[in-house]
């Protein structure tokens, strides 16, 4: 089999628009170079390869489904290429539908999820690619996440009154409280942390900090004794930054995320953030 990469199927998916099982065929075929693998689709017929091209997927909506019991719950990413089309009926349908297929099947992973049957006979792949012909506009599945176990909510944000939510969070709890889970998904919507825990975060992520936080405050010329304290100073602001339960908290910035937590008595188990096209 060639030798490619994750990141090359996702590459000749956008350039052409195809079902993940054919990029990965015609990468094989075509020996890993993405070039030759947009020309053996489009020896092959592949539907609109040609046409859409080196064509964005940028617009698009997230969608939500959550269990009447708020034990589980889907969050979905579907991308297209004009507000247009994201906004439409069809399109909305098509991101409900999947995740409705979500929350039936527990797919493993995207690649999973893509091969699995939404209908008798037919796959969450084909599901998509008949919307790319019929929508006349390439459609694109990147992600999805789902949680189950605990107390699951979801927060959509719209940017635009006539669009489909643009930014969509999910969240787990450990124990149900509808009002912390709301806030801090909102909260999570505006200010986008990328890490729950300080934890989560590679040390190598943190050692590079540490090295321009240092080489900075050099170039700055502090003095050699208050480097170690203006050094962890600015570690600590890339936390506050970057990690959810160190942030502020949106609505009363003088507690962070983790007090807000534990003054309602709940752990945050995990969460996902989607905005569209990012």
């Amino acid at each position: 089999m060639a030798n490619f990469t994750a990141a090359d199927v996702k590459k000749l998916r956008e350039l052409t628009g195809a079902g993940m099982m054919d990029c990965k065929k015609a990468l094989d075929e075509a020996e890993g170079n993405v070039d030759k693998a947009v020309e053996v689709l489009r020896v092959k017929g592949q539907k609109g390869v040609a046409k859409r091209e080196g064509r964005s997927a940028e617009n698009g909506a997230v969608v939500s489904l959550i269990a009447d019991d708020k034990s589980s719950g889907v969050l979905v990413e579907l991308k297209c290429e004009t507000d247009f089309v994201a906004k439409g009926d069809k399109f909305v349908g098509l991101a409900d539908a999947i995740a409705a297929h979500v929350a039936k099947s527990s797919p493993a992973d995207l690649e999973a999820l893509l091969a699995s049957e939404i209908e008798a006979g037919k796959t969450v792949q084909a599901f998509v690619d008949e919307a790319n012909a019929t929508l006349g506009e390439k459609i694109v599945l990147d992600r999805f996440a789902q949680f189950s176990g605990g107390f699951v909510a979801a927060y959509m944000h719209r940017t635009s009154p006539d669009l489909p939510p643009q930014v969509g969070v999910l969240v787990e709890l450990d124990k149900e409280d509808a009002t912390v889970a709301k806030d801090v998904a909102q909260h999570i919507a505006a200010f986008a942390p990328k890490f729950l825990t300080r934890d989560e975060i590679p040390a190598e992520t943190v050692e590079n900090e540490r090295r321009v936080a240092e080489a900075t405050a050099r170039e700055e010329g502090k003095p050699e004794g208050a480097l170690p304290k203006i050094i962890e100073g600015r570690v600590t602001g890339f936390f506050k930054e970057n990690v959810l339960v160190d942030q502020p908290f949106a609505k009363d910035n003088k507690k962070s995320v983790q007090k807000i937590l534990d003054e309602a008595g709940v752990s945050l188990k995990r969460f996902a953030r989607f905005r569209v096209g990012v």
